[in-house]
Parts: structure tokens; sequence; C-alpha cells
């Protein structure tokens, strides 16, 4: 009987934490991300991922934040993911989860440069990636980026390099006008939780100088469900797994770069 005393209170609190996901109003998350005036003005964001499907497993959350507050969001993948020999149907994929996040497809860019192929092991230029992120800032006319944090969730080295690239881009650029934001990587417990990671993420959030830390709640999480479900070549038993118990499906923690 003693597991009972460990499982049922495991469970109450996920029930209240789906409740709260599901039933609470948006303003549960934090409504002063990317908004600290008094009137709205919106954004030119920036999503810097590695591979087609990056979005829809991590970046949910903010994704849906940004959208349904109107702000304008460009995402660019720097590879195709074509470490198996899916790049092209990797791609299509991407556009259709794109369509499921309500990122409107002109405005998502993948690259195939042969000097960033998707691979554990294959080191991607720093300098080539700053390049691609100021061309795609220029043009775009970009004054929020956002990306991986320095372990890059999974630890892969290509979520790593993009992060590198970003602050490269920032350091050799050094734009006065642009906010940068990573997305932060939690401890393999945090993880796993699932929505029992909102309450954690909170906490987190306050325990840092006000406007460096946001949590923003997932307010559609059947939405990482439908949009990863477009990524079908990798739409796997342990990728389901992961999007129903990994953390990132239902908040993301965003820390400050600059």
């Amino acid at each position: 009987m003693g597991w009972m005393l460990i499982i049922i209170p495991i469970l109450v609190v996920w029930v209240a934490s789906l409740c709260k996901i599901f039933l609470a109003p948006s303003s549960h998350s934090n409504p002063t991300f990317l908004n600290n005036g008094p009137a709205f003005q919106k954004r030119n964001v920036l999503l810097v991922v590695a591979h087609p499907d990056d979005e829809s497993m991590f970046f949910s959350p903010t994704i849906s934040y940004l959208t349904s507050r109107g702000h304008n969001l460009y995402l660019l993948c720097l590879s195709v993911g074509n470490a198996d020999g899916l790049g092209s149907i990797r791609k299509d994929e991407l556009y259709r989860a794109c369509a499921v996040h309500k990122v409107q497809l002109q405005q998502v860019k993948v690259l195939d440069h042969p000097d960033l192929q998707d691979g554990f092991g294959l080191v991607w230029n720093h300098d080539l990636l700053a390049k691609i992120i100021a061309e795609e800032v220029h043009s775009h006319g970009i004054d929020v980026l956002i990306t991986f944090d320095s372990y890059g969730i999974s630890g892969h080295c290509n979520h790593r390099d993009v992060h590198y690239g970003v602050r490269k881009f920032l350091l050799d650029s050094s734009p006065r006008n642009i906010e940068a934001w990573e997305l932060v990587s939690i401890n393999i417990l945090r993880k796993y939780s699932g929505p029992l990671d909102i309450w954690l993420s909170n906490l987190e959030s306050m325990r840092h100088p006000r406007g460096t830390v946001h949590w923003l709640l997932s307010e559609h999480p059947r939405k990482s469900f439908l949009a990863m479900a477009q990524h079908s070549s990798q739409w796997v038993w342990f990728r389901k797994l992961f999007v129903a118990f990994s953390s990132y499906t239902y908040v993301n923690t965003l820390r400050k770069i600059k």
C-alpha cells in the first residue's frame, strides 16, 4: 500500500496541472513577454531551429503564444534533417506542421546547405550560421530572436551549434534593437514530468530578475500532437511518448540572451 501513497498524490497533481492548462485563461501564461508597454506592439520574431520537428517537439508553447497574440513569426530551419536520407520528405512535413501551428508558409525557410547537414558529430561552422542568421534578420526586419540554449534541450550538437551561431551573430553584428531569447534546458526528471513542470517553471521564473526569464504556458497542448503527427517519418512510438510526457509540450521557459 505504500506505493499508493506516492502514486495517488502524483496523479492528483498531474490532473490539476492538466486542468490549469486546459481550463485556465491565457493570462495565466506570462503576459509580459514581448509586451512591456501599455500598447500592443507587433514584433517580428525569428525562431531558429536545427531540424524539421524541432519546432513541434520543443517550441510549441512559444509558437502558440506568439501566433495567438498577433506577432509576426518567421521560422528558420537550418537543415532538412537528411541524416536518414529523408530530407525532401522532412522538409514537406515541416511545412505541414507549420500550417497546424498557423505559421504562414511564406515565412518558413528550410536550408539544405552542404556544410549544415544533420548528424551527431557533424560540427556546424558558427561564422556561417551567423552570416545566414544576419541575412534573415536584415531581410525581414527581425527584432526578436528565439533559439536553443547552449545545451540544446537534448544535447544534440546541431542544436548547440545553432545557439552559438546566434551568439556569434549577436557578438559580431551587435544590433541594438534586437532581443534574443533561449529555450532553457532542464534536468531529465523535469523534462519528463509532463504538465507537472508548469509549477516549477513558474517558480523558476520568479527566482530571476524581472524581465529576464519568462514561462509560457501552452494554450493548445493538443496542437503539439497534431503538429508533430505531420512529421510522419519521425512519428514513431518513442516520439509519441516523448510528446505526451515531455514538459516542453506544456510549457517553455525562455531566458534572455541579450
